[in-house]
């Protein structure tokens, strides 16, 4: 690799639940504020961001229409910068984050902003898909072909997630004390303000005035194992449920990726350096346990082993990912998600990736730790792994 990239800045607005304090916000401010935010805290000159690369993930409607140059028009930042959306799934930001590195260490650009926003209030997930169906346009996104050679009618993460569990071994109290987990792990962050680096200010109206929306919405700061388990099962006789499995969520996040040339022409001081990346793919009928293998992959390319990774962040789309995760790596849980994951936090999907690595990369600094391991399962059996080094 010719040369480094550098993580200058890495932030994110709070989470929103569904219609709950983001709901009023355009997903395209929401993306905005957070490309705003990465420029007025490095402090460079707006005009020399040379590209923005945004994951969303239900480019439909609010977010349709090159959304990310819209993000770029609803900003601070000049209309000479442009700008491009990616949909790699649930791994988009993630992605976006490689896109720029690639970018810089080709030395083809310096300066890069990567994020993503998803308002999943305002464009519900699969409405891109539905309003076609209930239009009677088209068959949908999977073919008579993809259909014929994977035996199925339809690709369900849903499915993916039960069939985890149960390959694996998981049964509900498993889940549901990991999902217990992860909301006391998210509130001790959000008490302790352990959050407070990373997280964009937003002003959101309510009926008692103007608030500033600081801290995620999704927390639920009394949980217990009695309220988890008594959530209704997705399926009968199956372990997922709405509490063991990601939240709904609005939100947007974004980093400021560049050179080292950038560095010293800017005196911009790096909170990290882009390690290690890659992004395999594997079967999409089980669709979420792609994180296992690339994971292996990456630390053999990194020549490194899992217990050199510090902490790791591994999206809680639903609990067994992140538990099966642990069991085939032999990782120490209590490097995994330490502040909590997506089923406190919620999973604002086209913006989970930066979100992710903002946590990540100011958890490692927080804590005085070097290296860093970031994975997302993700629609069609693809999963992205980041290793990130702190400065």
């Amino acid at each position: 690799m010719s040369s480094s990239a550098y993580i200058v800045e890495a932030v994110r607005t709070a989470g929103g639940r569904r219609n709950g304090k983001l709901s009023a916000w355009h997903p395209a401010d929401l993306a905005g504020e957070v490309l705003n935010a990465v420029v007025e805290r490095s402090g460079i000159d707006p005009a020399t961001v040379e590209d923005v690369i945004l994951g969303c993930v239900t480019q439909a409607g609010e977010q349709s229409f090159a959304f990310a140059r819209n993000a770029v028009l609803a900003s601070n930042l000049p209309e000479t910068v442009p700008a491009v959306t990616i949909d790699r799934q649930c791994g988009s930001s993630q992605q976006a984050v490689q896109f720029a590195a690639q970018a810089i260490m080709s030395g083809t650009q310096d300066i890069v902003i990567a994020g993503g926003a998803e308002s999943m209030t305002r464009v519900p997930m699969f409405s891109n898909l539905s309003l076609h169906q209930k239009a009677g346009i088209g068959i949908g996104p999977v073919s008579e072909r993809i259909k014929a050679r994977y035996g199925v009618e339809e690709f369900s993460q849903f499915v993916g997630a039960e069939m985890i569990a149960s390959k694996y071994g998981f049964d509900r109290m498993a889940l549901d004390q990991y999902a217990l987990q992860s909301h006391r792990r998210a509130a001790a962050a959000a008490q302790s303000g352990g959050f407070s680096r990373e997280i964009v200010p937003l002003s959101v109206t309510t009926p008692s005035g103007v608030i500033s929306h600081e801290q995620d919405e999704g927390i639920r700061f009394d949980a217990t194992i009695e309220s988890i388990s008594a959530v209704k099962l997705l399926k009968e006789g199956g372990v997922i449920s709405a509490a063991n499995a990601s939240q709904i969520c609005d939100g947007a996040s974004a980093a400021l990726i560049v050179s080292e040339r950038a560095l010293h022409r800017y005196g911009l001081t790096p909170l990290a350096r882009i390690h290690t990346f890659l992004v395999t793919a594997g079967d999409p009928v089980i669709m979420l346990e792609e994180p296992i293998r690339a994971t292996r992959l990456a630390l053999q390319r990194a020549g490194m082993r899992i217990e050199d990774i510090d902490l790791y962040e591994v999206n809680e789309a639903f609990a067994p990912v992140p538990l099966a995760w642990l069991q085939s790596l032999h990782a120490d849980p209590e490097k995994l998600n330490v502040n909590g994951g997506a089923i406190a936090l919620g999973h604002p999907l086209g913006s989970s990736g930066t979100k992710l690595m903002a946590t990540l990369v100011h958890a490692l600094r927080a804590r005085g730790k070097r290296y860093g391991l970031q994975t997302m399962c993700e629609g069609g059996g693809i999963a992205n792994v980041t290793i990130y080094e702190a400065l």
